[in-house]
């Protein structure tokens, strides 16, 4: 199976897609994955757009609300994690994964998924010490503040990952594992990109819990992006094990943002006659459910379950083979992701824009909207929506989409593969400042509170949820991850407390402190690999050297000397 891995997409979709079509027409092959490794931008009309944590002047529509309102359909199926530059407010709709749009499917905060007998995981968002540890308590319309902690990653997904137990094919972070450039060439990287010097000698470049993950999972393959450039490294496990890692550029011309990895299938199994389908994958599912009531919705530190704590407590999440069977009756014994994208929010339309500038001065955020998707899969699985929990416990009103779908307009069609020459040759001719990549993670969390959008009169349902089983931080005590955090919402709740789908007593009826909040309706061998055409060896990813060039970018790096 031909897999094209792509660094920061950005939102150029349809260049991106037309240089897939191009290696496919030159090199007489089908690529029947495209995975990008955050930095999508999946922002279907300028109120996304205002959710997007970039400069004013970056903001820029791009090519994916084509492909959401179905003028055109993505040609191969494409599979993506987020970034640090988001539509925030969309992803936070589908917190489990979901179809965006038709054939591009996002993975969740964290997530597992199989395709065609590949097993894929993936982490989004990037890590910052100061929000490692609090609960997922935002929602649009957001603060400056929040536009920005709403991506950093959290103790939970990381907690949940390390539960699984059978090996991981493809893992995908959008920051790199911090440690990695032990593993390659770090002096070519520092050629390339010298501002890093600074933070890889004090080993802070990149993310510790991702450096955890890698550790243990110990993927074959481990894809980044982030820091805009190219690196390779060959990770040699103390078991003997290896894990290839690759980080990607951006999406701009003469950079290095695309390759083309082979994958050997099952034996005898063959790609070119099978449609590529995504399935869930089980082993993570059960996880999900064991693991619902540490969901946080809190702006204050928690901690996950671990040894030396309440020996009563379960602190090893890793599912049984009867715990994955009742799961999997959940699902009917069909674990196939659905086609059940749905549009809830209206298309950009190009003449929104007049004159062809955007003009965001009279745009506002908007409101947060309960996903149908996530309702969906949250009643399968019995689990939680954090961000109908997060909106439940701060007495704001749930929002039901009222737009309604018009249908698709003229579809481009999957078969139409070959790429159009003329937008081909322009592609040199994108608009990016490559110098401004600021960034903005060091605002100030001092605007947690949530003050925008209806508000209604709060009900006593939360007053009648139990305290967490894990340990809120109220002193703002100094974390292993080194950060201290000045915590203001500590009246905030968490998420229900719920049975698992391993007690027997799950179909009985449930009193209010068991509610799924979830739905208003329920109470109860290493391959070939090319880099845009180019062959390189089969016993790794090979790294070529890069042409020198000269450098205009300030001297500092992506990552602060501190987390505020």
């Amino acid at each position: 199976m031909k897999i094209a891995i792509e660094g920061c997409a950005h939102g150029e979709l349809e260049k991106i897609y037309d240089v897939i079509g191009s290696i496919e027409e030159e090199q007489n092959i089908t690529i029947d994955l495209l995975i990008c490794c955050g930095d999508f931008q999946s922002t279907r009309n300028l109120q996304d757009l205002q959710c997007m944590a970039v400069p004013q002047k970056h903001l820029d529509m791009c090519s994916f609300y084509k492909y959401y309102s179905g003028e055109k359909l993505a040609p191969i199926l494409t599979l993506f994690i987020g970034g640090n530059h988001e539509a925030s407010n969309y992803l936070q709709e589908l917190p489990y994964g979901g179809w965006v749009a038709p054939n591009i499917y996002y993975l969740g905060y964290a997530g597992v998924v199989e395709c065609n007998g590949v097993r894929i995981g993936g982490i989004s968002g990037i890590f910052k010490g100061h929000d490692f540890l609090k609960g997922r308590f935002e929602f649009p319309p957001y603060t400056e503040s929040t536009k920005r902690s709403v991506y950093h990653q959290r103790q939970i997904d990381v907690f949940r990952l390390k539960q699984l137990s059978h090996p991981v094919d493809i893992m995908l972070s959008h920051d790199w594992p911090r440690a990695i450039t032990e593993h390659g060439n770090v002096n070519q990287l520092l050629r390339f990109k010298p501002a890093f010097r600074e933070d890889i000698e004090s080993n802070r470049l990149g993310s510790g819990p991702c450096e955890d993950l890698l550790q243990q999972l110990k993927p074959q393959y481990w894809f980044a992006a982030h820091l805009h450039c190219k690196f390779a490294a060959l990770v040699e496990h103390k078991d003997g094990q290896q894990t290839k890692f690759l980080a990607l550029d951006k999406c701009l011309p003469r950079r290095r943002f695309l390759q083309v990895l082979d994958i050997p299938t099952a034996e005898g199994e063959s790609t070119e006659d099978q449609k590529m389908k995504l399935r869930y994958d089980l082993e993570w599912l059960t996880i999900l459910n064991l693991t619902n009531h540490l969901i946080s919705v809190r702006a204050t530190n928690g901690y996950m379950p671990g040894q030396g704590g309440d020996g009563e407590e379960r602190f090893n999440f890793t599912p049984t083979e009867e715990e994955k069977a009742k799961v999997l009756q959940c699902f009917d014994g069909n674990l196939t992701i659905p086609d059940n994208f749905v549009r809830i929010s209206a298309p950009y339309q190009p003449s929104e824009d007049g004159d062809g500038h955007l003009n965001m001065s009279s745009i506002e955020q908007p409101q947060a909207y309960v996903n149908p998707q996530t309702t969906t899969i949250c009643d399968r699985l019995n689990i939680d929506d954090p961000l109908r929990l997060a909106m439940l416990m701060t007495g704001h009103e749930l929002n039901t989409s009222t737009y309604v779908d018009p249908g698709p307009v003229t579809v481009q069609t999957p078969a139409s593969r070959k790429p159009n020459k003329r937008a081909m040759t322009n592609a040199d001719e994108l608009d990016v400042d490559d110098e401004e990549d600021e960034d903005d993670d060091d605002v100030k969390q001092d605007e947690t509170l949530q003050t925008s959008g209806r508000t209604v009169p709060r009900t006593s349902l939360s007053s009648t949820l139990p305290q967490p089983r894990w340990c809120a931080d109220a002193e703002s005590q100094e974390s292993d991850l080194s950060t201290t955090l000045n915590d203001s919402l500590a009246s905030q709740a968490t998420a229900t407390p719920q049975k698992s789908l391993g007690d027997n007593s799950l179909s009985e009826s449930l009193p209010v402190v068991n509610l799924n909040l979830s739905s208003p309706q329920q109470a109860t061998d290493s391959g070939a690999v090319t880099d845009s055409g180019e062959t390189v060896a089969k016993d790794g990813v090979v790294q070529e050297t890069p042409p020198m060039k000269k450098f205009k970018r300030r001297n500092q790096t992506i990552y602060a000397n501190e987390d505020d």
